[in-house]
């Protein structure tokens, strides 16, 4: 278990750097604003395109990723359900939706690919579904109801709004880039790639400033059922359930099912924070859920390796 050991101590010192940099006051009040919003219009669009203009699609159709497909979208239906329920709104729903399935596999995932189930492109298909479904969906509903409070929208800026995310546009052109089989060149695709390797540490850094002052995860305050509802689909409900779909519906077992479910495990992402912030909205529903998903993944992987592995 050295890899997910690794990689949740890389994350918590740079977290822990943006803290001290938070308490400190280095960044001045703005700070944490500035670099969200880094993070959100320039250097997480270039990632997403150095990073998807040379995947492989094919991954896209891997039993694998069916399982991943239909564990999120099962766990994330709970999390809506309950909020409509309780009348959570659109906005806040969606990001304890994202908390409760969207799945940390960049930072973490890949570390822990490698070091525990040995294959760094097994978080492939997860990424590419994450980044090519997951995210323009949950976004192109934030800017929605962003523009609900508003004036009204026109239909076909209704349908243009995917287009007009920074997020969606990396993520559509890198897709674009790959599918064609043209090699972007190096003058071009390398300060893309030196700008998109800012993103990762914007979003820690960030994430450990808005840790000032707030308090222990979980506890009182009108986002303790939310906060605790998300980490409890996201760290138990998402695993059983892929574990479940992977068995019964598709067959799979021994390595390809450790696989499964261990991806399904991981931490709710960072960057769902760096969403919230952008949008004003759940903005402590995703650190909590953040933190607390992240605190909670070491003994759930850990005994998924142990029954699985």
């Amino acid at each position: 278990m050295q890899g997910v050991l690794n990689g949740f101590a890389v994350i918590a010192l740079v977290i822990a750097v943006g803290y001290v940099i938070g308490r400190r006051g280095y960044l001045g009040d703005g700070g944490r604003e500035v670099l969200t919003r880094l993070a959100f219009h320039v250097a997480t669009p270039a990632l997403l395109f150095t990073m998807l203009s040379k995947a492989d699609l094919s991954l896209i159709l891997s039993p694998s990723l069916l399982v991943t497909a239909l564990s999120t979208a099962a766990t994330a239906g709970v999390f809506v359900a309950v909020g409509v329920v309780r009348g959570w709104g659109v906005g806040r729903t969606t990001v304890g939706a994202l908390c409760s399935s969207y799945v940390n596999a960049g930072n973490l995932g890949i570390p822990i690919a490698v070091y525990v189930l040995g294959d760094a492109s097994l978080v492939a298909p997860v990424l590419l579904f994450q980044q090519l479904f997951v995210t323009p969906v949950a976004l192109t509903v934030l800017d929605l109801a962003e523009a609900s409070s508003g004036a009204r929208l026109s239909w076909a800026r209704r349908l243009l709004t995917p287009f007009r995310n920074p997020i969606a546009i990396g993520s559509l052109s890198g897709v674009l880039v790959s599918a064609t089989g043209w090699t972007v060149p190096s003058p071009v695709f390398d300060p893309l790639e030196l700008i998109g390797n800012m993103s990762v540490p914007a979003i820690l850094i960030a994430f450990g400033i808005s840790l000032c002052g707030s308090s222990w995860p979980g506890g009182r305050g009108t986002d303790r059922v939310p906060v605790l509802l998300s980490t409890a689909l996201k760290s138990v409900g998402q695993p059983v359930t892929a574990w479940a779909l992977a068995t019964s519906l598709f067959g799979l077992h021994g390595a390809r099912l450790l696989d499964v479910v261990v991806t399904s495990a991981l931490p709710a992402a960072q960057n769902l924070f760096t969403y919230a912030s952008r949008y004003r909205v759940g903005e402590r529903l995703a650190r909590e859920s953040i933190l607390l998903s992240t605190m909670v993944a070491v003994p759930v992987l850990v005994v998924v390796a142990a029954l699985l592995g």
